[in-house]
C-alpha cells in the first residue's frame, strides 16, 4: 500500500530531554515508522538534512502557512503599564521549548510568556518577574502576539516553529538561536535575528522594521502550504517503485 508520512516533531530530542534514552535509539525507531512511506514531508531544509544525516529516505519539502487575516500588525493596548519593549515566548511551557534560557536573560523591558504547560509552576517560582498570562486563543492571542515588540524563541528542537511566521505576520521580529527552524525562517536584519547569544539576538532582533516582518510573512500563505501538501500525496493504486520522491520549491 503507497502512503505519505509528514515528520513534525523531533521526539527523539524530546524523549532524550526526559530520560536516559540514547537518541540513536529513538532515531532508529522514527526511521523504521517512516521508511516504509513513499514520501516523508518535511517542513525546512535543515530539517531534511538533518533526517538525511540519521538514514531517512524519501524526504520532500512541506513548509508551513499563517493565517494572514487573524494575525495581522495593529495598534493593541494589551500590554499598557508594562515597562518596554516588552519580549514574549508564545507556545507550550514545557523543558523541550527551553524556555528559562529567555527568562534568564539581563535585558530591560518586560518578559511575558502565553501558553500552559507542565513547567509553567517551576519557571514561575523561579522567575516571579516575568508575567506569565497563561493560555490565550484566536484573537486575544493575535492582539497579545501584536502588541509585542519582539517575540523570542529560544527553543532548540522544535521542527520549523510556526508561532515565528505568525508573530512575523504581526509585525513582530523573532528572536532565537540559530538552528533548525529559525535557520530557515529567519533573515537576520529582514524580520528577526538569530544569535547563539540570545541576549544579542533579542537587541537585533528590535531593530527589525515592523514592515519587512510583514512582508515576509506574507510568503507563507496557506494557499502555498496547501499546494506543496498536495503535490507530495501519493496516487492511489501507483506503486513504490514506479514513483520518485518528489522535492517541490521551497515555499
Amino acid at each position: 500500500m503507497a502512503y505519505t508520512t509528514a515528520y513534525h516533531t523531533q521526539f527523539p530530542e524530546y524523549v532524550r530531554l526526559r530520560s536516559p534514552i540514547p537518541l540513536s535509539w529513538s532515531y532508529a525507531f522514527m526511521r523504521r515508522f517512516h521508511d516504509p512511506a513513499i514520501r516523508t514531508m518535511v517542513a525546512t531544509p535543515s530539517m531534511e538534512a538533518r533526517l538525511r544525516s540519521r538514514g531517512f529516505r524519501h524526504l520532500a519539502r512541506w513548509s508551513r502557512g499563517v493565517d494572514l487575516e487573524r494575525f495581522q500588525p495593529r495598534q493593541t493596548p494589551v500590554y499598557d503599564g508594562l515597562e518596554h519593549p516588552v519580549m514574549l515566548h508564545l507556545g507550550r511551557v514545557a523543558v523541550e521549548k527551553n524556555i528559562d534560557a529567555f527568562l534568564s536573560l539581563d535585558l530591560p523591558g518586560s518578559k511575558v510568556v502565553i501558553g500552559d504547560g507542565p513547567a509553567r509552576a517551576s519557571l514561575e517560582a523561579r522567575f516571579p518577574e516575568a508575567h506569565f498570562l497563561g493560555y490565550k486563543e484566536n484573537g486575544e492571542l493575535a492582539e497579545h502576539l501584536a502588541g509585542a515588540d519582539v517575540l523570542v524563541f529560544p527553543s532548540r528542537t522544535d521542527t520549523f516553529g510556526l508561532v515565528m511566521l505568525e508573530a512575523n505576520a504581526s509585525g513582530v521580529p523573532v528572536a532565537a538561536y540559530p538552528v533548525p527552524g529559525p535557520l530557515d525562517v529567519i533573515e537576520n536584519g529582514r524580520n528577526g535575528w538569530c544569535d547563539d547569544n540570545l541576549a544579542m539576538a533579542v537587541t537585533r532582533a528590535l531593530q527589525s522594521p515592523r514592515p519587512l516582518c510583514r512582508r515576509y510573512a506574507e510568503q507563507y500563505s496557506w494557499n502555498a502550504c496547501t499546494d506543496q501538501f498536495l503535490a507530495n500525496l501519493q496516487p492511489i493504486g501507483v506503486g513504490q517503485a514506479t514513483v520518485k520522491p518528489a522535492i517541490p520549491s521551497e515555499r
